[in-house]
Order: structure tokens, then C-alpha cells, then sequence
């Protein structure tokens, strides 16, 4: 556990998919076609706490949804790439606007197209439930489901890496 604090430690920007780390990886459609997802609150709070100790957020998914953005939205997080059905070039125009090196770069990822970029990070997360293969190539898995408070576990070990997390939560009990 030391080295993946270690790795964490270093972490300027954490990127997240959506289905299957920050919703459940269901999709609801009604009749009428309309698409609806199921965020955590406890994951939305995290980011919040996160991005307020100077960590950059941002957003790779393949899908595109007004729910997303709507969801980013009010969570202040401004770099968000849907309809990114190869994650890479997303990645990489990130990066390169932020100028932050992929090895200060974590990815939350639970599936297999989110390999490419998990790869080149410096700190890989799958979430418990990710697809066994993209658990091999992880450095760190979350305890808790996507959707179910994953996005929550990556957010307070970085914050915890960055020597923050119990401050931050201390300054809720005045």
C-alpha cells in the first residue's frame, strides 16, 4: 500500500469514466428513449473535497448525455470529453492544455476501453466491480462498486496521500 500512496501522493490530475465508476454502469431508457442515470451523492461530495485540495478533475466517457453534462455541471468540473469512443486523443489534448506529465495523471477506470489510457497513467485504479481483465492491469482498486461510492474511495486516497483527507473532514464538525 505504500507504493500506491506513494503514487498517489503525486497526483495532479484524476480523470474518471462514467458508466460503471461514477453510476452503477446501468442505463435506464424509458419508452420515449430518454436516458437516465443514478449518481452517487457521496462520490459527488468527494469531488467536490477533492478538486477544493488542488486536485485537476476531469471527465473521459464513450457515451454523450445531457445527464453528464448537467451532473458535471453542478459539480464545477469543466473538462469533461464525452462521445470518446477512443479515449486517447481526450487524454492527450488534456494533458497537453493542463501541461501536466502522465505520470502525475490517475485514471478510474472499469472496463476494457478504458485500458488504453489506464496504461499510460501514473496511477491506474479499476473499480471493485471492473471487468477482471482491466483489474490485472490496475494498480489500486477501489473497495467500494462504481456508483456506489467508488469515485468516493479514490477521492480520499488522494486526499489522504496528499496528508489533507482528515482536516477535510474534520472541518465539518464545527
Amino acid at each position: 500500500m505504500q507504493e500506491i500512496i506513494a503514487k498517489a501522493a503525486s497526483i495532479k490530475l484524476v480523470i474518471f469514466d462514467v458508466d460503471g465508476v461514477l453510476t452503477d454502469g446501468r442505463l435506464y431508457v424509458t419508452e420515449d428513449g430518454t436516458e437516465i442515470k443514478a449518481f452517487h451523492s457521496r462520490d459527488g461530495h468527494g469531488l467536490k473535497m477533492l478538486q477544493a485540495s488542488g486536485v485537476e478533475i476531469a471527465i473521459i466517457t464513450g457515451r454523450t448525455s445531457k445527464i453528464v453534462s448537467h451532473r458535471m455541471n453542478e459539480l464545477g468540473i469543466e473538462h469533461v470529453y464525452q462521445g470518446q469512443r477512443d479515449k486517447v486523443p481526450a487524454f492527450e489534448e488534456l494533458i497537453d492544455k493542463l501541461k501536466i506529465a502522465p505520470n502525475h495523471v490517475a485514471y478510474v477506470g472499469d472496463d476494457v476501453v478504458d485500458l488504453p489510457v489506464m496504461t499510460r497513467v501514473g496511477l491506474a485504479i479499476a473499480t471493485q466491480d471492473a471487468h477482471e481483465f482491466v483489474k490485472k492491469h490496475a494498480h489500486w482498486q477501489t473497495p467500494n462498486l462504481g456508483g456506489r461510492g467508488a469515485a468516493r474511495d479514490v477521492c480520499e486516497l488522494l486526499m489522504e496521500a496528499r496528508g489533507v483527507l482528515q482536516a477535510t473532514l474534520e472541518n465539518y464538525l464545527s
